[in-house]
């Protein structure tokens, strides 16, 4: 695996983010696969429009450094596009940041050396700049001006935030059975098709991809979006989500068949309410550990006066519980993941590992398990 710090590594990075950029905007975008033959690392098109385009990466964005980038570029996409019929060659450099003046020592070097050839500069901090036939909608302003000499302190994203972990659901749906998780099952080749497929915007999966790359857990040498090094993944995600949670212990007011209540109370909120932890790994069929209160996601706790709960109240510390309703902390990833079992919404099976891996009442046991029967063929060594 090529190491994303490297001038390879980030080449690969750039043109992932390239593609994306162009998808994002309706441009049918195709990764060449390099081989013995030279060829371009990527050719877009939209109606009569073809651009063949050589990418460079630059940690910097110096202009000393830039301009003989650039002039390679050029001169790179040139030759590519006299072999392809009616194709425009495009130059682009991906810079981590770039002053606000970049682009005009650009445009005044292509204007006198290269006036004929499109270019592009696309910086992580939001700056593009593109100089072409039907380019020019791509053009953005930094995400932030600087006026200060220093670079940006930027927080780097979180790779388990709610939609994040929904993406990682998805992406490793194709290898998970349809009645263990609901999500989209197919090969993602951008970060544009699996925002389509996901139900995000396309920044936040392609952040979410470069977030990804950067940290080495997608194959740089597969044409599809594929997860590497999922054991180190998976144990980080387990980490990630052992945080602090809102629960509230309640009790039914009509004492009855807490079974027949629990399946009532969850029928007449089915989106707001799904099964979780021990109670999902029995419907699931990956059941281990009994005797454990029933717990039940929600998005937002209910409130006294809510009356889609008013079946149930605050259980006190005299009186026992007949479930747990627990806030979800990634509500998104948790209800769009979670499946239809005997009519009920219960958390899908990566869900239900995260949740019981470190829940006191033999939570480990179950964890390992759902590991063991499921999730081990898709970690690997």
């Amino acid at each position: 695996m090529i190491p994303s710090s490297s001038p390879m590594g980030r080449d690969k990075n750039a043109e992932a983010l390239i593609a994306d950029l162009f998808h994002a905007y309706a441009w049918n975008v195709l990764r060449e696969e390099k081989s013995e033959t030279i060829r371009p690392d990527l050719v877009v098109r939209r109606r009569r429009q073809c651009y063949v385009i050589e990418v460079k990466s630059l940690s910097e964005g110096r202009p000393d450094r830039v301009i003989p980038m650039l002039s390679q570029a050029i001169l790179q996409a040139q030759s590519y596009a006299l072999n392809m019929k009616n194709a425009q060659a495009l130059a682009v450099i991906y810079v981590d940041s770039a002053s606000l003046y970049l682009p005009k020592q650009i445009e005044a070097f292509v204007e006198k050396y290269a006036p004929n050839v499109a270019v592009g500069l696309v910086s992580r901090d939001g700056l593009r700049y593109f100089r072409g036939e039907g380019l020019e909608e791509l053009n953005a302003e930094p995400t932030e001006l600087r006026w200060h000499g220093g670079p940006p302190q930027t927080q780097p994203a979180n790779i388990f935030s709610d939609l994040n972990q929904w993406m990682l659901k998805v992406l490793l749906a194709n290898e998970i059975p349809d009645h263990l998780l609901q999500a989209p099952r197919k090969k993602y080749r951008s970060g544009s098709e699996l925002a389509e497929a996901a139900g995000v915007s396309v920044m936040s999966a392609s952040r979410f991809l470069q977030r990804l790359r950067t940290e080495g857990y997608l194959a740089e040498t597969s044409r599809y979006l594929i997860l590497v090094r999922r054991q180190e993944l998976f144990n980080r995600w387990r980490s990630a989500t052992v945080r602090s949670v809102s629960e509230l212990p309640m009790r039914f007011l009509i004492r009855g068949s807490a079974q027949k209540q629990l399946r009532s109370l969850l029928t007449s909120n089915r989106d707001e309410s799904c099964m979780a932890l021990f109670g999902a790994a029995e419907a699931l069929g990956l059941g281990h550990v009994s005797g454990v209160l029933p717990y039940v996601y929600v998005p937002k706790l209910p409130r006294p006066d809510d009356k889609k709960w008013r079946i149930l109240a605050i259980a006190s510390q005299s009186e026992m519980p007949d479930l747990i309703v627990r806030q979800a902390l990634s509500p998104k990833s948790v209800f769009r993941g979670a499946v239809q079992q005997d009519g009920l919404l219960v958390s899908d099976v990566i869900q239900v590992w995260l949740d019981v891996a470190n829940h006191p009442s033999r939570g480990e046991e179950q964890a390992k398990l759902i590991y063991e029967n499921i999730l081990r063929p898709i970690i690997g060594s």
